[in-house]
């Protein structure tokens, strides 16, 4: 009887180490799922500065690029370009002289330095988002999805939404007409 109970115990702390064990391992898991995740604060934005929420966008790596959410609310209806900014910044710069929303973001992310606006995955920024669509009641959801990125590209970089639409051009108007930056978030830096 005593061999049973030391066999039972020994293969009771067996157990329980490898429960430890496994517990571990799905922490470790889900952690890493979570860092693949991330969620940016957005806000109104105009010459006056930063104003307010304007709702969330959910970054979420994949393995053939970032699947982008929005969850946003009170933006004009219709189409509106959406872009990766080269800095972590949302605040009014100056450009020729005057106020500028979100000029502090700079230009599109373009790391290759095209000087392009061909659209997502069209060889030119890859800054160049796929469009936003709002609906009539000013709201944006669903799922968009910007291939050929990872969600390093995206850390410490701001993500604009522009007050017209996007043509993936830079002809009539330079990137792609948008306009006026109406809406951004900083996308925190990675850790």
């Amino acid at each position: 009887m005593n061999k049973m109970t030391t066999r039972t115990r020994t293969l009771t702390r067996i157990s329980t180490m490898m429960l430890a064990i496994l517990t571990m391992l799905v922490a470790a898991a889900v952690a890493r799922a979570a860092a693949k995740s991330v969620k940016v604060p957005m806000t109104f934005i105009t010459t006056e500065g930063v104003g307010k929420s304007a709702g969330t966008i959910t970054l979420k790596e994949g393995k053939d690029g970032v699947m982008i959410e929005p969850k946003l609310k009170g933006l004009p209806p219709g189409e509106h370009g959406l872009h990766l900014h080269e800095h972590g910044s949302c605040e009014v710069a100056e450009k020729d002289g005057k106020k500028v929303a979100g000029q502090a973001a700079g230009g599109h992310f373009d790391p290759d330095a095209t000087k392009a606006h061909k659209g997502p995955g069209g060889g030119g920024h890859k800054g160049d988002l796929p469009k936003l669509t709002v609906s009539d009641k000013g709201d944006a959801g669903g799922k968009l999805d910007a291939k050929g990125l990872k969600l390093a590209d995206f850390e410490g970089k701001s993500l604009m939404i522009h007050a017209g639409g996007d043509n993936y051009s830079d002809a009539p108007k330079p990137n792609g007409g948008g306009g006026d930056r109406i809406v951004c978030g900083v996308v925190p830096a990675g850790k």
